[in-house]
């Protein structure tokens, strides 16, 4: 029985998969080769590079009059600036490698003698070209997790395949691609030798290009999932296959884990006459943040970073005239998958919900409210109440609430998100659309109670100097969003961030009408 695969490479006997020959320029990177070109392939964790490396290695070996051979450098990692003890475990993977791929044993006979005769500044050099050299046809060289190595270690093993350059391809490898999270070019590897930063486009320009492997297109994830009703005859029905692009946006790990949880962990879908709903999908996705798997902890993590903090900051809080932005930050944040390629806004609405979520979680679980307080004798939510509540709690306590964050300048509004969360979670869910140039945040809490499905609109906006035009602005902006989501009342929340501004000024609430839409305006 196969499944949707959500760890390490695909294996097509047990996983459902792309061809991944399709997910890649073939025919450029055959071109290239031809060229005897070194090049970069770079992506976000967790989206099929190393699946595509060894499709391709197996491609080549077949079809190419050339040795190709993939290797993982990962397990380097551990020697961090120790380029002896790097340089060893490199050796160690080279000589293993090409025992499986090239059933060639001879790196793997002479290790003592490698390390034995050779400065560990140039071992690796001297491997490939003795490799070369016993080879019947030219090496083609994948490098996988290269940017794994620390420091010294990435710099040595850079140097080492710059110097045997020229001596491609009868005595170095013809072509080499370097794989990682980013492009090279983008290093800035820190040498504790000579104690100042290298670039990677210094220390290997010999770089022809580079490639970047993309999520799936919707109509990949549309034949992925097709892949399980073809096997198990399960359906998803056209809401919940649509719903799944949405989710994921193509991100493929996310992809495969939303549909591995509601096709195999959860239970009553075990049960392949059960057609695939967009309820389903919709808890699968919950239960995944919930869950806070690997993946998405590991994305979260990098939240805690300064330079990925510039960029999301002020994304999060919707910042209508952002501030210059550094390019590197921006090539950083994109290379690790957090937001699109084109434009500064969260890539997929689970990454937007999770950050948020991620960067509150302490926050949450601290707050004394609970859902039932809120919620009336028929199970609705009492949203009036809850934002009554809110205010209170705002008034007394956010400046030592929002000292706490790390993202200060996003305070309020990752407070009322926290506060929220901690009521929803109980019944329904919340969903969120922010982004840079927006000037506001949108929520969207659904509550699910007896009579059905409760929606509540809440736009967030910071003031910083005139108040009517603030709440002006924001009623228009509001009207648009009730208008999207069907609703006929909604709340917009004003965060007042005027320091000579008292509270008895910032604190109020009044009702406005806008085109027959009742929109309550609380003042903080």
């Amino acid at each position: 029985m196969r499944f949707f695969n959500t760890a390490g490479p695909v294996n097509p006997e047990d996983h459902y998969c792309l061809n991944p020959s399709e997910r890649i320029n073939l025919e450029e990177i055959l071109f290239l080769i031809e060229q005897k070109k070194y090049f970069i392939l770079h992506a976000p964790r967790q989206t099929g590079k190393t699946t595509c490396l060894l499709s391709l290695m197996e491609y080549i070996n077949q079809n190419c009059q050339l040795n190709c051979l993939y290797m993982n450098v990962e397990c380097a990692q551990t020697a961090r600036e120790n380029v002896h003890e790097g340089m060893k475990s490199i050796i160690q993977e080279l000589a293993i490698r090409s025992k499986i791929h090239l059933n060639n044993t001879l790196i793997d006979n002479m290790l003592l003698k490698l390390f034995d005769e050779t400065a560990y500044g140039s071992v690796f050099n001297q491997a490939l070209t003795t490799l070369c050299a016993d080879l019947s046809n030219p090496l083609v060289l994948f490098i996988d997790e290269v940017d794994a190595l620390v420091g010294d270690t990435l710099i040595s093993l850079l140097r080492q395949l710059r110097a045997g350059y020229d001596r491609r391809p009868n005595n170095f490898p013809q072509s080499i691609i370097l794989c990682g999270v980013r492009d090279i070019r983008d290093y800035r590897i820190h040498s504790d030798k000579e104690k100042t930063i290298i670039t990677g486009g210094s220390a290997f320009n010999i770089k022809a290009k580079s490639l970047r492997l993309g999520n799936f297109i919707q109509s990949e994830v549309e034949y992925l999932l097709n892949e399980h009703t073809k096997e198990t005859g399960q359906k998803f029905d056209t809401n919940a296959t649509n719903l799944i692009w949405n989710y994921t946006q193509g991100q493929p790990w996310l992809v495969n884990a939303l549909a591995y949880e509601v096709c195999f962990e959860c239970k009553e879908s075990r049960n392949r006459k059960q057609v695939i709903t967009e309820d389903k999908v919709i808890q699968a996705k919950e239960n995944l943040i919930l869950r806070r798997e690997t993946h998405l902890d590991q994305l979260a993590d990098k939240l805690r970073e300064e330079r990925v903090q510039r960029v999301i900051e002020p994304i999060l809080y919707a910042e209508e005239k952002p501030k210059n932005i550094l390019d590197d930050d921006i090539l950083y944040v994109r290379d690790l998958g957090l937001i699109n390629l084109n434009a500064l806004e969260i890539s997929n609405p689970i990454y937007a919900e999770i950050i948020p979520r991620q960067l509150t979680f302490s926050t949450q679980n601290t707050i004394h409210h609970r859902s039932e307080w809120y919620v009336t004798d028929s199970g609705a939510l009492n949203m009036t109440k809850l934002l009554e509540a809110f205010q209170d709690f705002f008034r007394e306590h956010s400046e030592h609430w929002v000292e706490r964050f790390q993202y200060k300048e996003a305070g309020p509004h990752l407070l009322l998100q926290a506060f929220l969360q901690r009521v929803i979670n109980s019944g329904g869910r919340i969903e969120r659309e922010y982004g840079l140039g927006r000037g506001r945040t949108d929520l969207m809490v659904i509550w699910h109670y007896p009579q059905g499905i409760q929606k509540e609109v809440i736009e967030l906006k910071i003031l910083y100097s005139n108040l009517e035009k603030t709440i002006s602005k924001g009623l228009e902006q509001i009207d648009e969003y009730l208008d999207r989501c069907a609703q006929k009342q909604g709340h917009l929340v004003i965060f007042d961030r005027r320091v000579s501004i008292t509270w008895d000024e910032k604190i109020f609430c009044q009702q406005k009408m806008v085109n027959n839409k009742t929109i309550t305006v609380w003042g903080m």
